[in-house]
């Protein structure tokens, strides 16, 4: 396993909870990529532990919302697991800020891996929490690993919609598509002369003026001591241009109308994403053979980013998280 360095001091974008045993890990991926992990581990509570992954947002790193909320619900008594995505912070992987649905779901399925033959964990209560772009990708992870009994999607995109039909679906054409192809495919063969990777650029600073209210969002979490971080590609310079290629032409989310373990989606109502979860969810019980242990959780007046660390408002649902997962981890 390719021995990563790991920084060991605490540089996260939330303050450290004195309730919880806090640690680095590694684990490998079906693909041989070494993935890197904060750990946080309840100290008042006994083993064997139900245990939960998180990821998430798409762009974003272990250091900002997805250990906030691995650490909120190690607090609350489980073992939980916050990861840098393949190619991304501390991860391994090159080269750097790519993504792929079908490695990006692998990454999911690979901290299963690590959490059931933990031993430490009991291995049928395991779950899964994906945020934004994550919460897509968790789903999809859920539709083909059996071994995740409870899945949390919270302020969710689908990355394949918005890259395939852009924001609102404003793009869903084929002539739109066509056109995005060839731009992609410019840029592959201008990357390949250079031999390097033309960078997209995180969220847009200086914010324009007439930006829209969910970009001004992005910005206000992203490029401000709120969540800025140092190896975050939303806070610097984002992905590759053609890092995101392949979701044009990859759904994700075409079998999770049989995913039959738990599923909780949450979402804002003031979310400019809240359609994509609604969708998800409408798609997701059409034919469910098990649709009693799905439920879509809408929060008054919360927007995307208030679910990333609560927007100074408390928005994220940390008792409705909890109780879910206690209801079908424990």
């Amino acid at each position: 396993m390719l021995e990563l360095m790991l920084t060991q001091e605490w540089d996260k974008t939330f303050p450290q909870s004195d309730k919880v045993n806090h640690s680095k890990i590694t684990f490998r991926n079906r693909y041989g990529i070494t993935l890197a992990a904060d750990m946080y581990v309840p100290k008042d509570a006994t083993e064997p532990f139900a245990a939960i992954a998180v990821s998430g947002p798409f762009g974003a790193v272990k250091e900002q919302c997805s250990g906030l909320y691995a650490q909120a619900l190690a607090e609350r008594g489980f073992l939980t697991i916050a990861f840098d995505p393949s190619f991304t912070g501390e991860s391994g992987g090159e080269p750097r800020r790519m993504a792929s649905p079908d490695i990006n779901t692998e990454d999911f399925q690979a901290a299963v891996d690590f959490l059931v033959t933990n031993p430490v964990v009991n291995p049928e209560r395991v779950g899964v929490l994906g945020i934004c772009g994550w919460g897509g990708l968790a789903l999809n992870a859920a539709a083909l690993d059996t071994r995740i009994k409870a899945t949390v999607a919270s302020t969710m995109y689908d990355m394949s919609r918005i890259a395939a039909k852009g924001y609102f679906d404003s793009s869903d054409n084929e002539t739109a598509r066509h056109a995005q192809r060839e731009a992609l495919n410019k840029q592959r063969t201008e990357d390949y002369k250079k031999g390097s990777y033309e960078r997209a650029g995180g969220v847009v600073d200086p914010l324009p003026e007439d930006a829209p209210n969910f970009v001004k969002d992005y910005y206000a979490y992203y490029k401000t001591q709120r969540g800025y971080h140092s190896r975050s590609g939303n806070s610097n310079d984002g992905w590759n241009v053609t890092g995101t290629m392949s979701f044009l032409n990859q759904p994700l989310l075409a079998y999770t109308n049989e995913i039959r373990s738990a599923v909780l989606i949450i979402h804002g109502d003031k979310a400019h994403s809240c359609y994509m979860g609604r969708d998800a969810f409408a798609h997701m019980m059409d034919g469910n053979p098990v649709p009693e242990n799905k439920e879509l959780f809408i929060i008054p007046g919360a927007s995307h980013t208030d679910l990333y660390d609560g927007g100074g408002k408390d928005a994220i649902p940390f008792d409705k998280i909890e109780s879910f997962y206690k209801e079908y981890l424990i």
